[in-house]
């Protein structure tokens, strides 16, 4: 049974695997250039404007802009691909094997929320990025696990691909609804129009992928301008891709996934890190981790996501509504409960919107989910390496 259920993920595995590790690679770069003589020139290059139109018709945005709004719309729409998958058809599919992944991602995504609120509860600036500790990156963590081969089996690997995809869904509803800034009615509308003439597409069930593209990048436009964040549009554009069951031979919709899968895992993912990860670690020290916007993320991410998972699982396992991950035990369980507080990618991002009106505190969001991923990669690794045997 495992291995039927387990056999989607074997090509993914191993693109994240390989992501994973070029993720920290693209992090420490930026770790580097900013705190060289080439900060100046990252911060500038970062930071210059960019036409991209035709004369009157375009957007002129920064070129980090560029990457959060469009290159992550792009991402966005490949975690909402996969999402839609495995509904369909994957982990996802059956109430039964999904109920524990959904009650671990509840509880992971609700107890860091709580952490970072009681530790920012007096200060309505930085209370803002209560949801920044609250999402699993899935690049890095499936990267952990793979550096351990054999040792860890497949069942807890599924586990924690299906938990970090209903984390990805979570935080694509809070993006949704929490970080949306003054919506434009015109733009809505639009938005409206053109995602109707996306669902006639579906409903006629056309294997194309032009049209749904350009009708997707006026779609972005609009969402841009509506108000509402622009990676929205990846997602609403990803939900009316045709999948279906029964056509074996064709499904537009893992034709698309297949695609675009090494350029969001090898360009669009580690560019995002490099341009998101660089801060200045002049005058770091412990008193600085302590403020308020760095501590909350930290606790989040290293205490409140393994406690979340893992407390939330547990009851669940032993209230009857799931199983245990065949070939598994409680340590090495809660070992990758521990992964799951490996933010970078989406904790970053929603640190960019959470503060999009005060940027002064995005050095401490940095600190906060570096040093918290790295935490949660180190004890989750060495707990996993302890708790299970090679094969």
């Amino acid at each position: 049974m495992i291995n039927y259920i387990s056999s989607p993920f074997k090509w993914f595995f191993k693109l994240e695997a390989a992501s994973g590790i070029l993720l920290l690679i693209s992090a420490i770069a930026a770790l580097i250039v900013s705190n060289s003589e080439l900060s100046v020139y990252y911060f500038e290059t970062l930071n210059k404007y960019l036409f991209i139109g035709i004369n009157n018709f375009g957007l002129k945005l920064s070129v980090l802009h560029w990457i959060n709004d469009a290159l992550m719309a792009i991402f966005f729409f490949f975690v909402t691909l996969e999402i839609k998958r495995e509904f369909l058809q994957g982990e996802l599919s059956s109430i039964k094997q999904a109920m524990l992944p959904i009650i671990g991602a509840v509880g992971g995504m609700l107890i860091p929320a709580l952490i970072y609120i009681y530790i920012n509860i007096d200060n309505p600036n930085t209370l803002n990025g209560w949801a920044i500790p609250s999402a699993t990156d899935i690049a890095f963590s499936i990267g952990i696990l793979s550096l351990l081969g054999s040792r860890v089996p497949i069942s807890l690997k599924v586990f924690l691909t299906a938990l970090a995809i209903i984390d990805d869904l979570g935080a694509i509803v809070i993006i949704a609804f929490f970080y949306t800034g003054d919506l434009n009615i015109q733009y809505l509308l639009l938005m409206l129009v053109t995602f109707i003439l996306l669902l006639v597409l579906n409903k006629f069930s056309i294997k194309k992928f032009t049209p749904y593209l350009i009708l997707g990048l006026f779609l972005w436009f609009f969402t841009h301008e509506s108000g509402v964040h622009a990676t929205i549009a990846g997602v609403l554009l990803a939900s009316v891709i045709p999948h279906r069951k029964k056509d074996h031979d064709f499904s537009l919709l893992i034709k698309i996934e297949h695609a675009i899968s090494p350029y969001v895992a090898y360009m669009i993912m580690p560019l995002f890190a490099f341009a998101n990860a660089g801060v200045s670690l002049e005058g770091l020290s412990l008193s600085s981790l302590m403020l308020p916007v760095p501590l909350g993320i930290l606790l989040g991410l290293f205490v409140g996501k393994q406690l979340g998972v893992f407390v939330f699982s547990y009851a669940s396992i032993k209230f009857g509504l799931a199983t245990l991950p065949s070939n598994s035990n409680w340590v090495s369980f809660y070992a990758v409960g521990v992964l799951t507080g490996i933010g970078f990618t989406m904790s970053l991002f929603v640190g960019n919107l959470a503060f999009v009106n005060n940027m002064e505190y995005m050095d401490g969001v940095k600190i906060g989910v570096l040093s918290g991923s790295l935490l949660s990669t180190v004890v989750g690794f060495v707990l996993l390496y302890l708790s299970s045997k090679k094969k």
